[in-house]
């Protein structure tokens, strides 16, 4: 068990946002890392554009600034603001949920699905998916039609995810899926259940990844041999 504790910030205002993705880290806080989840009090309800994203960036540095019982970060937003000046700003480590997403959709299928929240998210995923190199693997990225608040409503999204999930296994040739925001955190069993793919949930891909970073520095520091 280790003092320091892995931080994971929600660059939007949305307490019911950051609940979600309290929960879905649950199972991992067996493997002794404290783990704690901060809402950004000066950002927008849901980040749904560029903008709104790149305006999320400096008083997130300065939030992740202040965790002086930081062992790492997780950036929790699906496109990762700031995912290059917070490793700029410190020496721990630091993941962003799309990149780790990806990076762990592609250990599970050869082509990923994408469900995004709104038409307007497609073109920031791709070019971020461009940056990666990874759009050979990309079946598809579809959006919902919803904003991050209703996502907080499964009345009004859960039967949307999956028949957007459907369609990206039937149409697009998906064979693994990526939640495209961490508002869906709560809906990710569901969706693997009723879709029958396998189902990346972005904030524990990310959690996961540095909660693994963390324990081979502690390991490493603890056996000079190592």
């Amino acid at each position: 068990m280790t003092s320091k504790t892995l931080i994971v910030i929600n660059p939007n205002s949305s307490q019911t946002v950051t609940d979600g993705i309290k929960h879905a880290l649950d199972p991992l806080r067996k493997f002794g890392t404290p783990i704690r989840c901060l809402t950004l009090a000066e950002g927008p309800p849901g980040i749904e554009n560029q903008r709104q994203a790149d305006l999320t960036i400096a008083p997130m540095l300065e939030l992740a600034a202040a965790q002086t019982d930081a062992a790492g970060y997780v950036i929790a937003c699906f496109g990762d603001p700031g995912l290059h000046a917070l490793r700029d700003q410190t020496v721990l480590p630091v993941a962003g949920i799309q990149e780790a997403a990806v990076m762990t959709a592609l250990t599970l299928g050869q082509r990923f699905g994408v469900i995004a929240i709104l038409p307007a998210s497609i073109p920031r995923h791709l070019r971020a998916f461009g940056a990666m190199g990874v759009l050979d693997r990309l079946a598809g990225d579809r959006a919902l039609g919803l904003g991050v608040a209703d996502l907080a409503d499964p009345n009004k999204s859960l039967a949307a995810m999956i028949a957007t999930g459907k369609r990206l296994r039937d149409e697009d040739g998906a064979n693994v899926l990526i939640m495209g925001c961490a508002g869906m955190a709560q809906y990710r069993a569901t969706l693997e259940q009723e879709i029958g793919l396998p189902v990346v949930e972005p904030c524990q891909a990310a959690t996961a990844m540095v909660l693994g970073q963390i324990a081979l520095q502690l390991s490493h520091k603890g056996n000079p041999d190592a």
